[in-house]
């Protein structure tokens, strides 16, 4: 059984049960929670995590790098989700909560323990399709970033393919803001420059220079290989995706908004892409797995500075 076939079932606690009525021909009943029923559970693994920070000091920016290890919890919400309609009647959204967890595959705090780099509550939604604004049926996606970021990123779900996902190359080269034709290059990007701008090569000593070069390496190294026979694609952004949505924005605290000369760090746009993958193992079992990649623009110092995070995730 592929995902689109699965599309009419519903994962609860680890089973799979059919969510079409006794009585009623398989698939006359759409699950609504659509792609987002495989998404309850554990899903564990690694990846790698690349941000531009600001540096307060005799230079503007800070090259960190990160190899990860990663919880990604779902549950769902039960039941339906009211939205109350004026220009058109109401819609029902059906949803699931998340947890992100993610930490340094190396470096310790200071009480021993792998450092944590990110945490980040959530939720996902399944939107109808609607007739104001005419926008067919999407996905969200409403995180909020202790850093003191909150967003509402929507898009679509893609049709189902039977093999393994193409994953595009992304860039971390930082551009003039709103001129993504005009990148301005920096030392740090090469790891063969040394640098103490830079993470430090013993806290990183797996990272490569086509890492740097192309984040998105890392999740086709952790696919070459597997037999992948059904891949659905939930493409989301911050910015409007006319078609399919029309939603989406970030809201920022007023210290990364900043004021005179600012902003110190402002998240102006989320782009993520996720694919849920079921993989074939040679014992012939099936695994679902997860990956993502995720491409926020932080504006600081006339430039828009690329912060790209990537992992592989398999549900346990």
């Amino acid at each position: 059984m592929n995902l689109l076939e699965e599309f009419q079932l519903t994962s609860v606690s680890g089973r799979i049960e059919t969510a079409v009525p006794p009585g009623v021909a398989p698939g006359a009943v759409p699950n609504p929670f659509g792609p987002l029923a495989h998404l309850p559970g554990t899903w564990k693994g690694r990846g790698f995590n690349q941000i531009w920070r600001p540096f307060h000091g005799s230079q503007d920016r800070f090259l960190e790098l990160n190899e990860t290890i990663e919880v990604l919890q779902f549950e769902e919400i039960p039941g339906d989700i009211p939205n109350r309609g004026l220009l058109q009647g109401d819609i029902n959204l059906h949803g699931v909560r998340y947890l992100q967890q993610i930490q340094d595959a190396h470096v310790k705090g200071p009480n021993g323990k792998l450092a944590g780099i990110h945490i980040e509550p959530g939720i996902w939604l399944s939107t109808p399709a609607c007739t104001n604004p005419s926008d067919p049926a999407t996905v969200a996606r409403m995180a909020s970033i202790p850093h003191g970021t909150t967003l509402v990123a929507q898009g679509a779900t893609l049709a189902a393919i039977n093999h393994a996902p193409p994953i595009p190359p992304v860039s971390i080269t930082p551009f003039i803001i709103n001129h993504p034709n005009q990148p301005v290059q920096f030392p740090e990007s090469n790891l063969g420059i040394p640098s103490t701008f830079r993470t430090p090569h013993a806290d990183i000593p797996n990272v490569t220079q086509a890492m740097v070069n192309n984040p998105n390496v890392v999740l086709s190294q952790a696919i070459a290989g597997q037999t992948i026979t059904s891949t659905i694609t939930l493409k989301v952004s911050t910015n409007p995706l006319n078609p399919p949505s029309s939603g989406g924005g970030t809201s920022n605290i007023a210290f990364l908004q900043g004021a005179a000369g600012g902003p110190n760090a402002q998240s102006v746009k989320v782009d993520s892409t996720f694919w849920i993958e079921t993989v074939k193992e040679p014992n012939g079992a099936t695994k679902l797995q997860l990956q993502y990649s995720q491409l926020v623009l932080l504006n600081f110092n006339g430039l828009s500075w690329p912060h790209v995070t990537v992992a592989t995730l398999v549900k346990q």
